[in-house]
């Protein structure tokens, strides 16, 4: 197999490059860098510089107002602005909603919301999980009912991502009871200054507010904002779970994280060397970015097949559970390489309010957020326990 980049991907790279050195600002990568809290107001103003350049949705289809990008090019811009310190696209309306109102919304539905996401005069949550439905999804209790030309919501979310910013919300929610528990969910639209919606946030370990749970009284939802047909949400959740788990590996990601990660070490000195000439540490993170390079080379054979047309498998399990892995192990190893500095930290080093507020390397923070905060790695997009059943029955037929 050639694995090499051809030379119109390379062009593409190139291209990538260039925006990201003359658009990017310096002071949103370094936070980036520094794994610091972006704010609503700074991830909305990258997110305006790429739809600017037409890069917003570079997974949306061209008539829709996207860049009708192929597997690979996504992969490379991804690539590229991880190792640049981009902040990431924030995925509910572009990589999720997005495509699953292109292929089951209404016309209305499309005219109205796919521009609002490109413009960012939306901000989309997801509203899946519920404190009994997390892995087992389809054991979800939030109801709607049908009343005249509204469904009345009652029930409750859990750990909605930033959803403490959000105006909208897409809802899986029960509009049945009886057969098979999939057969009764349905996909509900719903904006989030309606009465009787009220968010709460969930302080995570690292001390940011990131996750929320969310409660529905009595919500009234106009019946125009159903996606597709009523029970059918199931069929439209998977859909935007394949979606939800492109680029699930975090090459790039793991890539920018390894090389940060070598940089601190060779600062950080252990014994009057730098740690990175300590051979027992330098043996781990020779391990992780042996493992890397191995998880890169099966994700761009996947991007190949994603490329001839082939829909990706089990094998996605496979780049989840070790993506996962490799990055929390990179996380594990540079909070180590800034020793005690790691061990406390002010809140306000992470919101970026004060650069004076960190004893020790600018990195000690930053190392420790990222370390508590990507232990949900190994949750969120399907666990790593659910990972292994899908590998353990579809690869090896156990």
């Amino acid at each position: 197999m050639d694995m090499s980049f051809s030379s119109r991907d390379q062009q593409f790279r190139a291209e990538i490059r260039q925006f990201l050195a003359e658009r990017l600002p310096k002071r949103l990568s370094e936070k980036v860098r520094l794994q610091q809290e972006l704010t609503k107001a700074e991830i909305e103003e990258w997110h305006a510089v790429l739809n600017e350049r037409g890069w917003l949705a570079g997974n949306w289809p061209k008539e829709f107002g996207g860049a009708g990008w192929t597997a690979i090019q996504r992969h490379i811009f991804e690539e590229e602005s991880a190792t640049a310190f981009a902040p990431r696209v924030l995925p509910f309306g572009i990589a999720m909603l997005g495509p699953v109102l292109q292929k089951f919304g209404s016309k209305e539905q499309q005219d109205t919301f796919l521009p609002r996401i490109l413009n960012g005069q939306d901000w989309w949550c997801q509203g899946y999980s519920e404190p009994g439905a997390g892995s087992d999804l389809a054991s979800l209790k939030t109801t709607a009912v049908r009343d005249g030309d509204h469904y009345i919501v009652n029930g409750q979310k859990t750990w909605t991502t930033l959803g403490q910013h959000a105006n909208w919300i897409f809802c899986l929610v029960r509009t049945r009871t009886d057969g098979k528990p999939q057969e009764g969910i349905s996909f509900l639209l719903i904006d989030m200054n309606t009465p009787g919606i009220s968010v709460r946030p969930i302080v995570l370990l690292e001390g940011t507010p990131e996750v929320n749970e969310v409660f529905f009284d009595d919500v009234r939802v106009p019946v125009e904002n159903l996606v597709g047909t009523e029970n059918e949400g199931w069929t439209y959740a998977k859909y935007l779970l394949t979606h939800e788990r492109t680029n699930i590996a975090g090459v790039g990601f793991a890539t920018a994280g390894l090389a940060a990660l070598k940089r601190i070490a060779r600062a950080q000195v252990a014994n009057g060397k730098p740690l990175i000439e300590n051979p027992i540490f330098a043996a781990r993170i020779a391990e992780v970015e042996i493992e890397l390079m191995a998880m890169a080379t099966t994700n761009l054979r996947m991007l190949a097949q994603a490329a001839a047309g082939q829909v990706p498998g089990a094998e996605s399990s496979m780049l989840k559970l070790k993506g996962t892995q490799i990055r929390q192990s990179i996380n594990d190893l540079t909070r180590r390489a800034v020793g005690p500095w790691a061990l406390a930290f002010p809140s306000e080093s992470i919101e970026g309010a004060n650069e004076n507020t960190v004893p020790g390397p600018a990195e000690a923070a930053g190392a420790t957020r990222a370390y508590l905060n990507n232990r949900k790695l190994s949750i969120y997009g399907g666990s790593s326990e659910v990972q292994r059943s899908i590998i353990a029955k579809q690869i090896l037929g156990l």
